[in-house]
């Protein structure tokens, strides 16, 4: 049975992306934040796994993932979750740009490299579900901005280094997304949030399953999805 590890299944993108999954038969492991939270997502996804961990703290999540029980071999880990604080760069706090880094790049970073093993194994997929944010920053969003076209990085980097054992990484830009943190970017924008203008949680999901049903031998890279008619 594929194995897939979700980051952010609670919500919007990775929500729709695991019951996705879950519904076509994969065997889904959920990140959580907590305990708290890996029992709500194993009541919302009946036979799915949970594993817990701060992404906001990720000098832990090794001791974290210690003593857990992990999958002898991983097919795709995907990388959902995420956060966003606008404002100016003069008012932006070191403690803002450390939680946006920490959550957006460096959580990433770590878990991919705690789990590169496993990966490896399967010939597996790694997907960041970036952000348009990652191709251009525009203002009010150089934490957010610069968190994602680090995570642009980290991927470019990542698919060089692990070809040789056959790993597929991909990168999906999602444009605005109907989620609940596009809701909370709206009130920090001070503007009214209509949800049907946005691209929906389930189309970024299918693009992100595109990617990962294509044949082995090929590779998409990345790929940008944005509101249309």
């Amino acid at each position: 049975m594929t194995a897939h590890l979700i980051t952010g299944a609670g919500s919007g993108i990775g929500q729709a992306l695991a019951r996705r999954l879950a519904d076509r038969g994969d065997e889904l492991w959920l990140w959580a934040r907590d305990d708290d939270r890996a029992r709500q997502l194993a009541e919302r996804f009946p036979g799915a796994r949970t594993l817990a961990g701060d992404l906001g703290q990720p000098d832990r999540l090794a001791a974290a993932l210690d003593g857990q029980p992990l999958p002898d071999r991983l097919d795709s880990l995907l990388h959902v979750a995420g956060v966003v604080e606008l404002g100016a760069v003069g008012d932006l706090t070191p403690a803002v740009w450390q939680e946006t880094l920490a959550a957006n790049l460096v959580a990433p970073a770590e878990l991919t490299r705690l789990l590169l093993p496993r990966l490896r194994a399967a010939r597996g997929h790694v997907v960041f579900v970036n952000s348009g944010a990652g191709l251009a920053a525009h203002p009010r969003w150089s934490a957010y901005a610069a968190s994602k076209h680090g995570l642009r990085a980290l991927a470019d980097a990542l698919r060089g280094e692990e070809r040789e054992h056959g790993l597929r990484v991909t990168t999906v830009y999602p444009g605005r997304t109907a989620t609940p943190m596009q809701e909370k970017v709206h009130r920090q924008e001070g503007k009214d949030y209509d949800p049907s203008r946005w691209v929906t949680p389930e189309a970024v999901a299918q693009t992100v399953l595109t990617a990962l049903d294509l044949p082995r031998g090929s590779e998409i890279t990345d790929l940008s999805v944005r509101p249309g008619g």
